[in-house]
Order: structure tokens, then sequence, then C-alpha cells
């Protein structure tokens, strides 16, 4: 009995120990099921292939051959907690609303648009936490499953289908209906056509984008690979933009760019597409020519060069 007494004390603070450690655990594991990281970050995280590809969504990881950080959020001052990384102050909202005659209907603004954490996240579905989508659904985000045809192939032959859910960020479909009022849309993503074919015709069913261009149309440079080359949408850019996530996609043409915050399904809230995007594309409509706008605003060469890539040049 003496002895039970002696040791009962210290089996109780065992317990007590391995229990907090579990809470601690449990925390952790919340936490990564709220910032439950973009489809090609999951992938990587289990070692999933795809054709010799690190993802069959995204392109390999820019910086494992050059050194350079990928960039996680565009480095431009924020006014708040809750402010973008697209600083609109200063724009007119007259200017910013087009009206009657204000845009070219023969010479809209061509807006070249990404998909992978711009318009949407996607997730490798037997990857996915199952709370995400409930929690998702509560909060108000649109989701949706997507069966994709990969380039590998099953043992007997056939192409092999992968299966996907996909996230839209909110306001996707008013944004792309606004939009195409005074804009050519144009689709361009590294992502495959495979996996971005069925999944625009989901997102764009009244066909809004008048072009879509897919891996194949990216090209490599000495400093990343995937690059956006605009120049294969037309000689003249004074009047196209680029969307995107990921700056380093328009290192060619840095002036028609414009970087924005990436989208995960953790930011069931996010307001970049209606609230920050669409009035700054809506002032620029009404531009002879977007660059200067867009230098002023981001000062892309700038960055670029302070991320080791050197100005070939750029001039407005």
């Amino acid at each position: 009995m003496a002895q039970t007494e002696v040791y009962a004390p210290k089996s109780g603070q065992l317990w007590k120990t391995v229990l907090n450690w579990l809470t601690f655990l449990f925390q952790i594991f919340v936490q990564i099921v709220r910032g439950t990281p973009s489809m090609a970050q999951v992938l990587n995280s289990i070692g999933f292939s795809y054709g010799g590809q690190t993802s069959f969504l995204s392109p390999p990881n820019p910086s494992s051959s050059t050194g350079f950080k990928p960039l996680p959020v565009v480095e431009i001052p924020l006014q708040s907690s809750s402010a973008t990384a697209v600083d609109i102050n200063g724009v007119d909202d007259d200017a910013a609303e087009p009206g009657d005659g204000d845009v070219r209907a023969s010479d809209k603004l061509t807006v070249v648009l990404d998909l992978d954490d711009t318009l949407v996240c996607a997730y490798e579905t037997s990857s996915l936490p199952p709370t995400l989508c409930t929690q998702a659904t509560e909060a108000g985000l649109n989701w949706f499953e997507l069966e994709c045809v990969s380039s590998d192939k099953e043992f007997e032959g056939k192409p092999k289908i992968n299966y996907v859910t996909v996230f839209e960020r909110p306001g996707l479909n008013e944004f792309l209906e606004q939009l195409s009022e005074f804009a050519d849309l144009i689709l361009f993503t590294a992502g495959l056509e495979g996996y971005a074919r069925p999944l625009v015709d989901r997102i764009d069913a009244e066909n809004r984008f008048s072009r879509r261009l897919y891996r194949p149309s990216t090209i490599s440079t000495e400093y990343r690979d995937h690059v956006k080359d605009l120049s294969c949408i037309s000689p003249d850019l004074c009047r196209v933009v680029i969307v995107d996530n990921n700056p380093f996609s328009f290192l060619l043409q840095p002036v028609n760019g414009i970087p924005c915050v990436p989208f995960s399904a953790g930011q069931p809230h996010d307001n970049q597409l209606l609230e920050v995007l669409l009035p700054l594309l809506k002032h620029l409509s009404v531009q002879d020519d977007v660059r200067p706008v867009l230098y002023e605003k981001f000062h892309m060469p700038e960055w670029f060069q302070k991320h080791g890539i050197p100005s070939p040049g750029w001039t407005l």
C-alpha cells in the first residue's frame, strides 16, 4: 500500500504530461487545417510526381535551380492589416467607372488572367482534410470536384484520372462578368491543359475568355521557366495587362504586370477580385497606355533587379 501511495502521484503526473502533449499536437493539426497549403504544396509534401513534374497543376518550383526565393506576397506597402497588395489610393472614382464613350468599343483593354491561386485554388481530393469543404461551405465559399485527365497512363495504357477539389475565389463570377463588359479576357496558365481546360469550362460557362493559353505557351528564360511572354498576345502592349499571383510570370514585360495576393481555401473572406482588382482595371481601361500607371504603382523593374534579375532595357 505504501509503495502504491509513492508511485500513484508520479503516474498521474505522467498521464497529465501525455495529455498536454496530445492537446498541443491537436492544436498544431487545427492550425494546419486552417492554413491548408495550395495543391502544389500538398503534392510536394507527399512526394507526388506527375509526368516528371512536381505537379500537374503548377510548374516546378522555379527557385530550385536559381537560388532565388519564391515570392509569397508582393512587397508593396499595406495600408492596414486588412489591406491588400494592390494600392489603388489616388484613383479617381469617376475615372475608375467608365461611362458612355469612356471605353473604346474597338480597342478594349486586354486583361490576361492567371488561373491557380489567382482565380481559384485546387487541391488533390484524396489529400484534402475532410473538414475543409465543410468550413468553406459554411463560410459561403463556392467549391466543386473535378476529374482531370493526366498525361500519365494506367498499367493498361489508359489515361490516368486525377480527382481535384477546386475552390473559387470570392466574387469570381461577378468579377468576370463585369470585367468582360470593358475588357477582352485571356486566360494564361502554366497548368497543363488536361487539368485547366475542364476547370475553366466550369468557371467560365459564359465563354468570357476569348483565348486560353496553357503551359506549352509559356517560355523558359535564363532566370525562370514557364514565363508568360505577352508578345504572343499582341505586338502592341500599351493596353495589355496581366494579373498573376507570381510576378516572375511576367518578368519579360514587368510594366504590364499586376501582382496580386495569392488565394487559398483558408481565405473565404478574400476581397481581391471585386474590391481591389476590378476598380484598378476599370481605371486602366480608360488609359491610352497602362504602363506608366502600373510602373508608378508597382515599380516592378526595380523589384526584379532587387531579386537578382537585371533589366534587359525595359522602357515605357
